[in-house]
């Protein structure tokens, strides 16, 4: 739909109010992806408005885009169609929060950060510390299933994700798991649209197991002269009793850009982090929490195991000096973005155990194609690494063609997988965001079918063109 016709958004503005059906340029061009815009976006207040919407595009054959912070919007693939933006942002109350429970269910356009504020009123949180915090709804970052420093010890969101209301492609109002963790039975559908990418169901409520927030939290840095040095640590902390709350490896180059950096796109402006970062050397940095022998012991345990691994220097940081260097390592994401006009991110998820051969290997493609680089990786197993070259034209596009199928084979030959989180969009058009095809893809069409019988949410998106 190039413009939508008058009774389009007649029948639209009937469902939602004619001040939540915008069709201005500058409405539409907010929530495009990939530079393909919708031809209007609509603002439903409720679930139901949400199904009805669904309904009537299903029955016009209209393509439809959940959105909400649009932060994450780069992430997937291009939309084959895309007729309506549904903005969910509307749909941000706490439809129930039982602090002695801990348990809550809360609407997906609430943002993280008031979220945060409400449940630490209650010395509670929800471990969602997603880049873009500041702007990022809760259904944006379930649907984009992005990560935080926090996965190494919280896990991901399927690990306390407990249940969740949505509305199929057919618009029907549908909910899977429940409120509280002793009543979800039956099959965890929700967990299916965890990084679905809207392509399955529109997310209109999830439910969380929450958790009582630290009595104490430091942060540990250790500075090493080489990668291998920076992996004996981590493998010496994943082999003592310890269980830090993040475990991070910082290359080099990642860690100059963390120190210098200050990204435009986020809502409001990180803090300088310090002496924390050294942009010569890699960086083990460790987040732990507890009472004062829990902290003391951490802080005295890691500095003695950082030395035992070779250590240029190690800093162990209060909760004044904390905020600034955790902000940087959650927003990771961002700053490594914004350091290049065509950044190209991706993300490999490998077992620990392959962390030296392919960090070894990542770097030289990225030498091979005369392409800077910089890596993140989580001490759990996911990698991301950057490319970033000085400029966005068609040698820079094709020498990260060429080294994304370097990738690629890089992250099969280490047992694990790649995808192209974030790229130029012109790049998408020669490149598989998703990766070589793998065996599950395969099911990925039956799965959208039983969802999404019309195929009108998010088309193309998901791997195997779902």
């Amino acid at each position: 739909m190039n413009a939508p016709g008058s009774s389009v958004l007649a029948r639209l503005e009937a469902i939602a109010g004619a001040e939540h059906v915008l069709a201005q340029p500058g409405a539409r061009e907010a929530c495009a992806v990939d530079g393909v815009a919708p031809a209007a976006v609509v603002r439903p207040a409720s679930p139901e408005q949400v199904a009805e919407v669904v309904r009537f595009a299903a029955a016009e054959k209209l393509a439809v885009v959940p959105v909400g912070g649009r932060s994450k919007l780069g992430i997937g693939g291009p939309p084959q169609r895309y007729d309506l933006a549904l903005d969910l942002t509307r749909l941000d109350q706490i439809a129930h929060y039982d602090p002695g429970d801990l348990t809550l269910s809360v609407d997906a356009g609430m943002p993280l950060a008031r979220l945060a504020e409400k449940l630490a009123a209650h010395g509670q949180f929800v471990p969602l510390g997603a880049p873009w915090f500041q702007s990022a709804t809760v259904g944006g970052t379930i649907a984009s299933g992005v990560d935080s420093p926090l996965r190494q010890f919280y896990g991901t969101a399927r690990d306390f994700v407990i249940g969740a209301e949505f509305v199929t492609g057919a618009g029907a109002l549908a909910k899977s798991g429940g409120r509280v963790v002793k009543n979800v039975t039956g099959y965890d559908l929700h967990k299916l649209l965890i990084g679905s990418l809207g392509t399955l169901a529109v997310l209109t409520r999830v439910n969380f197991r929450t958790f009582p927030l630290p009595a104490l939290s430091r942060g540990f840095v250790a500075a090493f002269a080489t990668a291998q040095g920076a992996l004996e640590l981590r493998r010496r902390i994943a082999a003592s009793p310890l269980t830090p709350v993040t475990l991070e490896i910082l290359s080099p180059e990642c860690a100059r850009l963390f120190a210098a950096n200050r990204p435009g796109s986020l809502a409001a402006p990180l803090a300088a982090p310090g002496a924390w970062f050294h942009g010569e050397q890699w960086q083990v940095c460790a987040g732990f929490e507890g009472s004062e022998a829990v902290v003391a012991r951490y802080a005295r345990d890691l500095t003695r195991l950082a030395g035992e691994a070779g250590a240029a220097g190690v800093q162990i940081f209060d909760e004044d000096a904390q905020p600034p260097v955790w902000t940087r390592l959650r927003e990771g994401l961002p700053l490594l973005l914004e350091a290049s006009p065509a950044a190209a991110i991706f993300k490999l998820s490998l077992l620990p155990g392959q962390f030296a051969a392919v960090f070894e290997a990542l770097r030289a493609a990225a030498e091979r194609h005369a392409l800077a680089c910089a890596l993140l990786a989580r001490g759990c197993g996911a990698v991301y690494f950057a490319l970033l070259p000085e400029r966005n034209d068609a040698a820079a596009l094709a020498r990260l063609a060429a080294a994304a199928a370097t990738i690629f084979e890089i992250a099969a030959a280490g047992g694990g997988h790649a995808a192209l989180l974030f790229c130029p969009a012109a790049l998408k058009r020669s490149v598989s965001v998703w990766g070589p095809p793998r065996a599950e893809f395969a099911l990925l069409p039956r799965v959208k079918s039983a969802f999404d019988p019309a195929g009108i949410l998010a088309p193309g998106r998901f791997a195997g063109g779902v």
